[in-house]
């Protein structure tokens, strides 16, 4: 997912994109979020696209930065939220090669790290770390790849939304999926969009600087996955991964 996809879906934006905060029916992530809020200190929602965690953000703390990769994204957010008055927005690519410092008290980052690249994904991890100050918090959300093949599974065995109909890739394409998949990427709507391990996250976040404190699941129900899934099919329910963390 590149900077032209974003630009692009923008102001279809709402209805195009999964919205997390809704479905998120559990209120895991806004709890997690409360838990270091504090009306003293700053806060920066990485990739925050339209907008949709700033009514979460503005009243806990003292500032909001909103910085995503979308230019119109951000314009659709400044002008939605207005009557905030402690946001302020900047367009950045995370995976770029260098960025100018920022840090911040805390932060968090909702499904945004989502780019087939892997050059691209260690870049917007070094990034996150960098703007975060040590013992700052930060909640992470990103598609679970355990999840993904999960629903594969199901769709498969008992042919869920016609399963059985989908044509096989084959010559570059399958190899190009193939590849992809080796590297926990994986389609979304047709787009390639990376997906991750529990053990990958915990390694990642390591590794960029953090202390994992907790991993735990985001569940939807399974019409977030399938258009007609069956009466029967319940439990487990589809995830995303939600990481709490804390930078060492």
């Amino acid at each position: 997912m590149e900077k032209k996809y974003w630009e692009k879906i923008a102001p279809n934006y709402e209805t195009e994109i999964f919205d997390v905060l809704h479905n998120d029916k559990s209120g895991k992530i806004v709890k997690a979020i409360h838990q270091f809020a504090n009306k003293k200190k700053s806060v920066i929602d990485i990739g925050c696209a339209v907008g949709k965690w700033i009514p979460v953000l503005a009243p806990i703390f003292k500032t909001v930065r909103a910085i995503d990769i979308s230019a119109k994204n951000l314009a659709i957010a400044e002008k939605k939220y207005m009557k905030y008055d402690n946001i302020s927005y900047e367009c950045v690519d995370m995976s770029a090669a260098k960025l100018k410092p920022q840090k911040y008290d805390s932060a968090i980052c909702i499904n945004a790290i989502l780019t087939e690249s892997l050059k691209k994904r260690d870049l917007f991890f070094k990034h996150m770390s960098s703007f975060i100050k040590k013992g700052g918090d930060l909640v992470l959300v990103v598609p679970s790849l355990e999840s993904k093949l999960f629903s594969h599974i199901i769709a498969n065995k008992w042919n869920v939304d016609d399963a059985k109909k989908d044509i096989a890739p084959t010559g570059k394409k399958a190899i190009s999926q193939i590849r992809f998949i080796k590297d926990g990427v994986t389609d979304i709507d047709d787009i390639p969009t990376k997906h991750f391990l529990k053990e990958e996250l915990e390694l990642l976040l390591t590794l960029a600087g953090f202390k994992v404190e907790k991993i735990e699941k985001i569940k939807y129900k399974w019409s977030t996955e399938f258009h007609k899934p069956p009466s029967w099919l319940k439990n487990p329910q589809p995830w995303d991964w939600m990481v709490k963390a804390k930078k060492k």
